[in-house]
């Protein structure tokens, strides 16, 4: 099973959008400066690093350029068994899945990076990755720090990151090689995220929250806060929220990812961390970093192996069904008048046989963008294959119907 993983802040570099420019995938960048309401096409081609290292900008960035490696990746016609997404990563995870839409995405990591950011400055914190200790040293050395310092990510096997203030960091990080740590790396940002000092960022971020729609993932999502699957959408909103001040369970994720079934990692974004932390975690997977364009030929390369090929059972369309695809790449609109019965207003599925819902030939559909999408056939609804706020591709499946003469 193909596993998609989304890096987190700390990922971004200078330029890292430059590669991609000529790619189809750059679009992607447009649509989000639209849904941010600000150019972005400058933070990931021309930003200094000094830029990029704000909080907010580095969020931002790292989000944007992951959706626009994501895009190149599904031009490819791959899809993910499961996703997952480390600390920022994991609103990534939730746009791929379709449990938020592209937009509402944009929005929700633009307020998390704003309020991360000040409260940073409120309580001023720094964060150390500590290499070659056991999670349980890890936590003794925070403890008999006495200071305001946790663990903050349980990366790896043997490599924990610890955050608080610099102060206690310090003093934690001395206890930790005492107690086998073989080194110590400062991380260079500017708060102590996912520790109870981030606390001042949770009001405003539940704002947002409560201002997007959540909807089931079309995918099982690995959350940060607990490394379990949560396929309801009314659990997001808390989960995003508790992680800001929780550590991020990556290690226990990939666990999780694993016992699925994952046996091949794909870490879609800026850097390659996330290949490493999986080989190191998980045994007998094969991970692939798509970064650049050049990585997605090493992306197929592996999928294509014999050993990885997989049976995937999808929808059968009999000659009797058919699919309204899309005319191009943007955000998907559902007309909203229209509707599979017991789905309500939005997309959803009904079992086979139930579709009642007529639509004629010429009928409007939605929208991609601004483009209007209507349909060639006639006949009635049985199930939507895209969701509203969703970035389809010209050629994307929007709709199923069965015709209606075998109705």
């Amino acid at each position: 099973m193909l596993v998609f993983t989304f890096p987190g802040q700390g990922s971004q570099r200078s330029g890292m959008g430059a590669p991609w420019v000529d790619h189809p995938s750059f679009e992607v960048v447009a649509e989000a400066s639209n849904a941010a309401g600000r150019d972005l096409s400058t933070l990931v081609l021309d930003a200094p690093m000094e830029e990029l290292t704000a909080t907010a900008n580095a969020q931002l960035a790292t989000f944007v350029q992951s959706l626009v490696v994501l895009d190149a990746v599904e031009r490819l016609g791959l899809s993910p068994g499961a996703c997952a997404g480390h600390s920022l990563g994991e609103y990534t995870a939730l746009v791929a899945s379709g449990a938020m839409s592209f937009e509402d995405g944009v929005q929700l990591v633009v307020a998390r990076g704003d309020a991360m950011g000040r409260a940073g400055e409120d309580a001023p914190g720094t964060m150390a990755a500590l290499l070659g200790i056991t999670d349980d040293d890890a936590e003794a050395a925070c403890q008999r720090a006495e200071g305001d310092v946790w663990v903050a990510n349980y990366n790896a096997p043997g490599q924990v990151v610890i955050a608080g203030t610099t102060e206690a960091v310090k003093r934690a990080s001395d206890l930790a090689k005492d107690l086998g740590a073989r080194r110590v790396l400062p991380i260079p940002v500017s708060g102590a995220f996912h520790t109870p000092l981030m606390a001042a960022a949770r009001s405003a971020l539940r704002k947002a929250l409560g201002d997007t729609v959540f909807r089931s993932p079309e995918v099982p999502v690995i959350a940060n806060v607990d490394a379990r699957i949560h396929s309801d959408p009314s659990e997001w909103p808390g989960l995003l929220s508790a992680q800001l001040c929780s550590p991020v369970r990556w290690r226990q994720s990939l666990e999780t990812l694993a016992s699925l079934g994952g046996t091949t990692f794909v870490e879609i974004g800026p850097g390659g961390v996330l290949s490493g932390l999986a080989r190191r975690s998980v045994a007998d997977v094969e991970t692939v970093s798509v970064a650049e364009p050049d990585d997605l030929d090493r992306l197929m390369d592996l999928v294509a192996k014999p050993e990885r090929a997989e049976t995937h059972i999808g929808e059968h369309l009999y000659m009797s069904e058919r699919v309204v695809v899309s005319p191009g790449g943007g955000i998907f609109f559902p007309e909203q008048t229209l509707s599979a019965p017991g789905a309500g207003l939005l997309p959803g599925t009904i079992a086979a046989g139930q579709a009642t819902s007529g639509i004629s030939v010429g009928d409007l559909v939605g929208r991609v963008g601004t483009i209007e999408v209507r349909t060639p056939f006639g006949g009635a609804v049985v199930r939507w294959l895209a969701t509203a706020g969703e970035r389809v591709q010209e050629g994307q499946p929007l709709l199923w119907l069965r015709v209606a003469g075998d109705l």
